[in-house]
Formats: structure tokens, C-alpha cells, sequence
């Protein structure tokens, strides 16, 4: 049995490092290969996985261990800045794509009770999915990012909620009033429970388990699967088990050397239940089901990104934003097909919506891999759509009446450390932001701000910002600074141009731009660039020296 079984595990790791190679070569994001391994080891073709409870053991693992690692990162200075956003923001995509869901599904031809079961399990976007991709590019502690994810974390919470209902309906026990006050009870009872022992007991832990590497690992384990357990009996599932116990842990200190002892693993289990979804298609039922998985597998990858840009758009965040959030949440969740189970296990629903499910969330887990990896490209392209939503001094064609001598774009996190500096130098600027939250701090700040879009033409027109002195760009991303630099050197501006990236290669792409200097936050913090721009100041000259040696470090001199 055993010969058997790890002959089934090398068989399906075999087909996913082949189709892994090829995949890769055709510069395709890895996501795509670990799905077409699971259709190929899969029943419809070769039936390499015959023991199917075991790898959805193991994706299962995958899924605990991503999920710790987020907690481990979770930065809670940075959650305040969009917790009730995201709160909002969840809660209004939950409601409107599932109304918008319902009728849909009324429309080709579901009853009333499988309407609700598919519009409320459509309306959930994947963890998984979201968390490895924004995880691989970088993009979880960006503005967009940190929104997104406590919007997960609000579709989690109600997907939890939903599941209680659909349990409590299949055992006949069902008083919503009475479940919800259990689960709110139990929620309190939790959260108080960590906190005390994220205070008084895991510190001194964590501790004295850092004497041996390998006994930090080990106990860092342990406490992942053990509140992981612990909570999946209490009723809330192993995800937000796992969750918790990686944000029980991100104050300890020890935090990074834990996250980078796991995440192979994480790599490791992830890509088994990747190829677990794959399994669950199977070419017959995808033609039996092939016009509803169209029309709703559209209404996820294009809708659900509208729902989210209108209702972000409401509260006053830029198209941008929006876009990118919308992006990202534009797929089927793990939890729908739970939710889906649950429901035919209550006897609401038929077994025949599961196929057709399965082939949504593979379809748009699939296309929505394309849509993160190149979500600002994509914005870049089809910005012109959504110039109607641009609030500001875009549309009026105005500019300001005298340009600032340094503007700087971006204030949280770098911005924040940055500025006062710019106000030591004596000089007009300006603080640029798409954050509706920041502008109002900055306006209770009585600090001179700008709400817009740095990467807008016309925002950056009405700026005057090509006759500015010093520009300073604190988004670490490479299609807005590019944007910047563009726009300055369209203009032949003399205006020193200071911009953020992430990586080696952004580096050399921004100074063959144009750039006086950069900054990698992994490399050079705030506060080190504040003592910096106190030396150099606004002048263009005084950075040649340092960005000769920057550039010399990367190799482009």
C-alpha cells in the first residue's frame, strides 16, 4: 500500500515538474502548469491520483501553511489604514454580486434554492490563489494588497458564517438567531484567548524555543496546527485557525525566521493542491455544462472586478485602486465548493451544479492568474475607460497657479518617515495620494496634499510638476514611476526625479529613464533616505555621486 501510494505521489510530482519546464519556458505564470497537471493525472485522462483523499490531505496542509504565513506578516499598523474599507468593501461585493449572481442564475433556468446556494458561493474570491500571487510580486503590503487582503478576511468570516447555517439545515437544528449569537460568543471568547496568550504566554515561547533553530521550527509547527485544530472543532475552520496562529505569532520577534523555515513547505503542499483542483475536472462534464460555466465564469472575471471599482469609487478611492482590488478577487473561492457540498448535503441543491462549479473556478482561477500578474499593464491599457470616475482637477482642464518646489507622491509607510524632512528643507511642496484616508489625515495634518493619480498625464499637467525641483515617488511601483519619468522627460524638466522599486532589474530600468536616484526599500528605509535628502536636497547635482555608486553596485556602469 504504502510502494503504492509514493509511487501515485512521484507519478503526479514527475507530470508537474515536465509540464512545470514547459510552462516556464513559455514564460506562463507556474499556477497554469500545477492545474494542467492535475487534468492529466486526473480521471478524464491518465488516472495517475487513485487515492484522492490523500492529496486533498496534503492541499489541505498547503492551505494551513499559506495561510500562517500570512498571519506571520500581517502588520496591523498597516491594517488600520484600510480595515474599515475593507470591512465595507467586502461586505457591499458580498451583497451585490450575489443579488447580481441570483439573477443570473434565475435567468438560465436554476431554482430559487440553487440560485442562492451558487450566487452566495460566486461571490467569494480564493485566498489561496490571491495570497500566492500578490505573495509572488511583491504586492501584499501595497496599498491595493492590504485591501484586498481584509476583504478576504471579510469573505472568509461570511463564507464561515454561511457554513454554520448550511450545517445546522442538514442536522434539522436550524434558529439562525441563536447560530450567529453562538458564533459571535465563541469569536469573543477566541479572540481574548489569543490575545492573552499573544501577551503573556507565546513571547516568553518563542523565546526560549530560539535557542535551536530546529526547535523554533518545530514549535512554531506546533502552534500552527494545534489552533488550526482547535478551532476547525470549535467551528470555524483550519483557515482561520491557521490565520490566527501566524498573527499570534507577528509580534514575538522571531516571525521571519519562522516564515523563511516554512515557506518550502508552503511551496511544497501548495502545488499538490493547485493539482487537486485540476483532478476535479473531468472533460465530460465540462461539455455538459459548458453555456451556464461560460456566462458565469464572465460574470466572476468581469463583474465582480466592476462591483468592487464602483463600490471602492463610492467610498473615494481612485479607479486605480479599484482596479487592481477588483482584479484580484476576480475568481471562484476554495470555499465555494465547500459551500456548494454543504448545500447538496442539506438537500437545497443537486449534485450537477458541483461539475459546473468546478469548471467556473478553474476557468477563472486560470484567467484571473493572467489578471494579477499583469494587473497594472492591464489598467495602463483600459484607463481610459474609467477617466469618468477620476475625481480632482483631471476633467477641468486647470493647473495650479504656482508649481510646488518638491512634490512627494505617496504618504503612508515611507512617506510618513520621509516628510518631515521635506519640511525641514524650507520649501513649497505637496503630498500626492489616491488614498482617500491619507488626504484626510493630511488635511487634519493642515499639510498642503493632492488627491490624483501619479501616473496620470493630465494629474501630473495640473501639478505643473515639470517645473518642480525635486519629485519624490514612495510607491514601489515600477509602471507609475516609469509613468513619472516619462511625463518629465516628455517635458525636458530639470526637476531631480527620485523614485521607489523593488528589484535589481527595476533599478536599471528607472535610471536608463531617467532617474536621479532610486530607492529599494529592502536596501534603504525611510528614515536613512530622510538623512540623506537632508544633505543632498533639491539639488540635481549633489545626487550624481550616490547614484554613480548605486549604479556601479548594479551594474549599469
Amino acid at each position: 500500500m504504502l510502494d503504492i501510494l509514493f509511487l501515485e505521489i512521484a507519478a503526479v510530482i514527475v507530470t508537474a515538474g515536465l509540464v512545470s519546464l514547459v510552462i516556464f519556458r513559455l514564460r506562463q505564470p507556474l499556477i497554469i502548469a500545477y492545474i494542467i497537471t492535475g487534468l492529466l493525472v486526473g480521471p478524464s485522462l491518465f488516472d495517475l491520483a487513485k487515492s484522492p483523499e490523500i492529496f486533498e490531505a496534503l492541499a489541505q496542509v498547503g492551505i494551513a501553511f499559506l495561510l500562517f504565513l500570512v498571519g506571520l506578516n500581517l502588520d496591523w499598523r498597516s491594517i488600520r489604514h484600510v480595515g474599515r474599507i475593507s470591512v465595507l468593501a467586502g461586505l457591499g461585493q458580498i451583497i451585490f454580486t450575489t443579488l447580481f449572481g441570483f439573477l443570473i442564475a434565475g435567468w438560465l433556468g436554476f431554482d430559487v434554492s440553487t440560485s442562492l446556494v451558487l450566487s452566495i458561493a460566486f461571490a467569494l474570491s480564493s485566498t489561496i490563489v490571491i495570497i500566492k500571487l500578490l505573495s509572488d510580486k511583491e504586492d501584499i503590503e501595497r496599498f491595493y494588497g492590504r485591501i484586498t487582503i481584509g476583504i478576504l478576511i471579510v469573505q472568509d468570516i461570511v463564507a464561515m458564517l454561511v457554513l454554520l447555517v448550511l450545517s445546522a439545515m442538514s442536522t434539522g437544528n436550524f434558529d439562525l438567531s441563536n447560530i450567529l449569537l453562538i458564533s459571535v460568543v465563541k469569536g469573543a471568547v477566541v479572540i481574548a484567548l489569543l490575545w492573552l496568550l499573544g501577551r503573556f504566554v507565546l513571547p516568553h515561547l518563542m523565546r526560549y524555543a530560539a535557542g535551536s533553530s530546529e526547535l523554533l521550527f518545530l514549535a512554531a509547527l506546533t502552534w500552527c496546527f494545534a489552533l488550526a485544530s482547535a478551532l476547525h472543532f470549535a467551528g470555524f475552520g483550519i483557515e482561520i485557525g491557521a490565520l490566527l496562529a501566524g498573527v499570534s505569532l507577528a509580534s514575538t520577534g522571531f516571525q521571519r525566521e519562522i516564515g523563511s523555515k516554512i515557506r518550502p513547505l508552503r511551496d511544497f503542499f501548495l502545488i499538490i493542491f493547485f493539482i487537486v483542483l485540476g483532478t476535479n475536472l473531468t472533460l465530460a462534464s465540462f461539455s455538459d455544462v459548458l453555456v451556464p460555466s461560460i456566462v458565469f465564469s464572465v460574470f466572476v472575471l468581469v463583474g465582480n472586478p466592476i462591483i468592487v471599482i464602483l463600490i471602492l469609487r463610492i467610498f473615494g478611492y481612485h479607479p486605480r485602486t479599484g482596479f487592481l482590488t477588483g482584479s484580484a478577487l476576480a475568481q471562484v473561492s476554495e470555499f465555494s465548493f465547500i459551500i456548494i457540498v454543504a448545500a447538496i448535503a442539506a438537500g437545497i441543491s443537486n449534485e450537477s451544479v458541483l461539475s459546473m462549479a468546478t469548471v467556473v473556478g478553474l476557468v477563472t482561477i486560470g484567467v484571473s492568474t493572467y489578471l494579477i500578474a499583469y494587473n497594472e499593464q492591464l489598467y495602463d491599457k483600459l484607463s481610459w475607460m474609467f477617466r469618468w470616475l477620476e475625481r480632482g482637477h483631471d476633467n477641468n482642464g486647470k493647473k495650479r497657479s504656482k508649481p510646488p518646489e518638491i512634490i512627494m507622491f505617496g504618504y503612508h509607510r515611507m512617506g510618513e518617515v520621509i516628510l518631515p524632512s521635506i519640511q525641514k528643507l524650507n520649501q513649497d511642496y505637496v503630498v500626492v495620494d489616491f488614498d482617500p484616508v491619507a488626504i484626510e489625515e493630511l488635511n487634519d495634518l493642515k499639510i498642503p496634499c493632492e488627491y490624483g493619480d501619479a501616473a496620470s498625464d493630465d494629474f501630473l499637467g495640473f501639478l505643473r510638476a515639470e517645473k518642480s525641483k525635486l519629485i519624490i515617488s514612495t510607491i514601489p511601483d515600477p509602471s507609475i514611476s516609469s509613468d513619472i519619468l516619462q511625463y518629465l522627460k516628455t517635458h525636458k524638466s530639470k526637476a531631480s526625479a527620485v523614485v521607489t522599486v523593488r528589484s535589481a532589474e527595476d533599478v536599471v530600468k528607472m535610471y536608463e529613464m531617467g532617474a536621479t536616484f532610486v530607492i529599494i526599500p529592502s536596501v534603504l528605509g525611510g528614515e536613512l533616505f530622510s538623512q540623506i535628502l537632508q544633505k543632498k536636497k533639491a539639488r540635481k547635482a549633489s545626487w550624481d555621486s550616490l547614484a554613480k555608486k548605486q549604479k556601479r553596485a548594479f551594474g549599469t556602469l
